[in-house]
């Protein structure tokens, strides 16, 4: 499989999907000392499949839905670093954070597959 490049499937727009927005969150330090949020919005495509599904879970307090996505692109995805947060990723309503981005060059060249969990509400 190390040679298989699928790069045509995962560019088709028939099978990937173009409305996906990621917001990236940086924080610097300003002249005054003072930390600033700077967000930055950019639209991006790529192809969306699941990863779990979406779940109940019952707790006390009430109720918690949880789920996950898996996000096949080009587009450079972070799951955060030092003075950058994990990127948001906003789709069909639901806004997912990006927790793991793993390398996928053996799919085709500049892919990554990126996990994505459902942000909690609240």
């Amino acid at each position: 499989m190390p040679s298989l490049d699928v790069s045509d499937v995962l560019l088709d727009p028939d099978f990937m999907t173009s409305d996906l927005v990621c917001n990236r969150k940086s924080v610097v330090v300003g002249d005054n000392g003072r930390p600033q949020t700077t967000l930055a919005s950019n639209p991006f495509s790529g192809v969306v499949t699941t990863n779990n599904g979406l779940n109940m879970d019952r707790r006390e307090d009430g109720t918690l839905i949880k789920g996950a996505i898996n996000i096949h692109t080009q587009f450079a995805l972070t799951s955060g670093s030092s003075g950058l947060n994990a990127d948001e990723i906003l789709w069909k309503g639901k806004t997912y954070i990006v927790s793991q981005v793993l390398d996928n060059e053996h799919y085709g060249a500049g892919f990554v597959k990126a996990i994505c969990e459902l942000k909690p509400l609240g």
